[in-house]
């Protein structure tokens, strides 16, 4: 009888084994997620810097067809009354004048030239990492 009994008890697992089990588990997801959030943020950088030269070439062909810059980044999405050869179409889609974090560029137009930037994500001045101002810089095209 006691042989019947032992045999039943054998053929689980227990409690111990299913905790170390679920640790393991953890660890490793912990270390692959981790890895995989790195990667996503830097995708997000990556798309952000694609979207600064989207918006810096439409900057420069409204330029051309107007013989200024635009005052806001939403003249590169709808017509003015002083530019007679805007378009016909916007420039770029409302949602390219945005970072992939979703927040606006920093635009600040000077005579025929301009600056544009991120704010990262943390979406403030300054910052390390994912969180650094990422710039549209001319000579990297």
């Amino acid at each position: 009888m006691f042989k019947q009994l032992k045999k039943m008890n054998s053929k689980g697992m227990t409690l111990i084994e299913i905790l170390i089990v679920l640790a393991i588990i953890g660890t490793v997801m912990g270390v692959i997620g981790s890895q995989v959030m790195e990667r996503f943020q830097k995708a997000k950088v990556r798309e952000t810097k694609i979207r600064l030269n989207n918006v810096a070439q439409a900057l420069q062909l409204h330029y051309a067809d107007c013989n200024k810059m635009p005052g806001a980044l939403d003249g590169l999405i709808t017509a003015s009354d002083d530019c007679s050869n805007w378009g016909p179409e916007p420039y770029i889609k409302k949602d390219q004048v945005n970072d992939a974090w979703g927040k606006p560029f920093v635009y600040e137009p000077d005579g025929a030239s301009f600056s544009l930037k991120s704010l990262g994500k943390d979406g403030r001045e300054g910052g390390s990492k994912n969180d650094k101002d990422i710039v549209f810089d001319e000579e990297e095209k």
